[in-house]
């Protein structure tokens, strides 16, 4: 049994658009993980820094999911979808938030 079946490899030229729009993602999730370790080391406990820190984990998600998981090119009614939940678990994390502050005060 002879073949004479050569596989060969193809290597395409580099996308310098799609290695630029990667590094340009890292850098900014960098820049706001970066940030969030300044407010964790520089900014003392209270509501301020917990509320920063809800709001930068927030852009991180949405930024990740947009990126990674390609929802920014999604339907304006799929992303409403996941949108309007996610609203109501932010208010929820509010409302536990002062509601803790709250009993903790009374104690």
């Amino acid at each position: 049994m002879n073949t004479d079946e050569r596989n060969e490899v193809v290597v395409q030229p580099p996308d310098k658009e799609k290695i630029n729009r990667i590094w340009r993602v890292a850098l900014i999730l960098g820049a706001v993980t970066a940030l969030e370790f300044l407010v964790a080391f520089v900014v003392g406990a209270g509501v301020f820094k917990t509320s920063t820190f809800i709001i930068m984990t927030i852009v991180k998600a949405f930024y990740i999911v947009g990126e990674f998981m390609h929802l920014k090119h999604e339907v304006k009614s799929l992303i409403w979808s996941i949108l309007i939940p996610m609203l109501f678990v932010v208010w929820l994390l509010v409302a536990l938030i002062y509601e803790g502050g709250s009993i903790f005060a009374v104690r």
